[in-house]
């Protein structure tokens, strides 16, 4: 039996080498750690269980029944992350350059039905080189089952790709579908065609890094949610990102508990505003002033910047925040922060995640492009995403809210549970200096002094409607709070949420404007 035992330790420690230690080495040499390195840092320690780490390719063309494929170039099996159950399947550069056949994929494919079956989160650590050529159809067959996969489970568990290497083709597709995608800057790449194909078919020139890069998909295009440093601090970043969020649909979050008082004040936001309605301030300095312990998980910061979505802990609690940035365009809603706002605010109502919406938002940006960008297609999915969220809502009105941006900022009508405003609220359907220019223009054309009279109009039209005892005593806000206590307020009012139970009427699915 010993002899055995040992032939059994001798060939799990060759797949642990995976290409060997040259390549091992090259791997390194880029700044790049090993699969089953990064699972390691993933999971917690000695947890991770590796399944079929016998499989690999049967595939006899071009010489690859010469080849040989430990794994067939990936690592898959489950483990835990904080005590809590987690599937995942990493890429393995070093055998045969992490390229996707037959059985790579098929390894794939089980472990993200086990995920499904058993209700836990997957993630998908991508570094290859995408299909296998030698493979033909059979691997784009594998993609086909993986794209399948990652659809069906879509809203019932999380699903988190961290893009670690090339990531080109069709491969792009699956994390295109999951919830979430990191990149590691520098090190990972993806697009459909690499910078070769660009430049023959269009004479593009331009570099794998500006074309696909970590900080282009983060900042520019929008594809990818978050970016690190390097292997380790990414794959840090995801196993803090699990614990924000639920094993499934059917659950809520981990409750933490924080050691932050929920009946605390805070003082300074009595002065956080400026005293000029039309200056700029951070909102992250609300946010972090609401949060547990001023601790805040930023989803997407580097894109559509006019608009903050993060998940932050109210009293041990994952809530999901979406709030206007006046520090860019003035907080205005646009195509990118429409897009950017409607896809947190359903991935939080698919994982039962509440939303908190902080509002200071003067409308919709002007201007040619964003008409003909389809503003207005682009503006209603965020409409259509609050409208369908079932979970608790709670709206907070800082400052400006203006027009239809006040509607899609989850007013009373667009199924906010609650709405509180700050005293410094603003509440109209545009700013008082365009509103007197409508509503008074003809007494100002007709005044001896029309500049004064303007200034007149504008402050009687501030007095009627830029403030929110209007709104309150129609019933669209429920309160009007101090804003010392907002955190106390937001806590209070997702308690007294905990038990909502609001379903939509049956049907297959909405047809949200993509």
């Amino acid at each position: 039996m010993s002899e055995k035992t040992e032939y059994l330790r001798g060939l799990k420690r060759e797949a642990a080498m995976g290409g060997g230690q040259a390549r091992i080495d090259a791997q390194h040499g880029q700044g790049k750690l090993t699969a089953r390195e990064r699972l390691d840092i993933l999971f917690d320690e000695k947890s991770f269980v590796e399944l079929d780490v016998f499989v690999s390719h049967r595939c006899h063309n071009f010489g690859m029944d010469e080849k040989r494929a430990p794994g067939d170039g990936v690592v898959s099996g489950y483990g835990t992350v904080d005590g809590r159950l987690v599937y995942a399947y990493a890429q393995d550069f070093t055998v045969l350059g992490g390229s996707l056949g037959e059985y790579h994929a098929n390894k794939i494919v089980k472990v993200q039905e086990m995920a499904l079956k058993m209700g836990a989160p997957i993630v998908g650590l991508n570094d290859s080189g995408g299909a296998r050529i030698q493979e033909g159809v059979a691997a784009l067959s594998g993609f086909g089952k993986i794209f399948y996969n990652n659809t069906i489970s879509s809203g019932v568990i999380p699903q988190i790709s961290v893009i670690m290497g090339p990531c080109a083709g069709g491969a792009v597709y699956s994390p295109a579908i999951t919830d979430f995608i990191f990149m590691v800057d520098r090190t990972s790449q993806m697009f459909i065609t690499g910078p070769q194909v660009i430049k023959t078919v269009t004479g593009e020139d331009i570099s794998a890094e500006k074309l696909g890069g970590a900080m282009t998909h983060n900042s520019v295009s929008g594809v990818a949610h978050f970016m690190g440093g390097n292997d380790a601090e990414t794959l840090a970043a995801v196993r803090e990102l699990i614990g924000y969020l639920p094993s499934n649909n059917l659950e809520t979050a981990p409750w933490r508990d924080m050691g932050d008082d929920p009946n605390r004040l805070i003082p300074e936001f009595d002065d956080i505003l400026p005293e000029n309605p039309n200056k700029a301030y951070d909102v992250y300095g609300i946010i972090r002033g609401l949060a547990d312990n001023g601790e805040i998980y930023d989803v997407m910061p580097h894109y559509a910047r006019n608009i903050v979505t993060c998940f932050i802990r109210l009293n041990g609690n994952t809530v999901g925040v979406t709030a206007n940035q006046p520090k860019f365009a003035a907080g205005c809603l646009d195509i990118d922060a429409s897009d950017k706002a409607a896809r947190f605010i359903r991935r939080c109502d698919a994982f039962n995640i509440p939303l908190l919406t902080l509002v200071d938002v003067p409308g919709f940006l002007p201007g040619v492009d964003q008409e003909t960008g389809g503003i207005i297609r682009h503006g209603a999915k965020m409409l259509y995403a609050f409208c369908e969220a079932t979970v608790p809502k709670v709206t907070m009105i800082l400052r400006k809210a203006y027009g239809g941006a006040y509607i899609g900022m989850c007013n009373k009508e667009l199924g906010a549970d609650l709405v509180l405003a700050w005293p410094t609220a603003q509440i109209a359907v545009m700013g008082a200096e365009g509103a007197a220019n409508i509503v008074f223009r003809n007494e100002i054309k007709e005044a001896d002094d029309p500049i004064e009279k303007r200034r007149e109009k504008v402050a009687e039209y501030e007095a009627k409607f830029s403030n929110p005892y209007r709104a309150a005593e129609l019933g669209y806000v429920e309160d009007i709070i101090e804003p010392a206590t907002s955190r106390q307020r937001a806590i209070s009012a997702f308690d007294m949420l905990e038990s909502k139970r609001h379903s939509l009427p049956p049907k297959k699915h909405g047809n949200i404007p993509l």
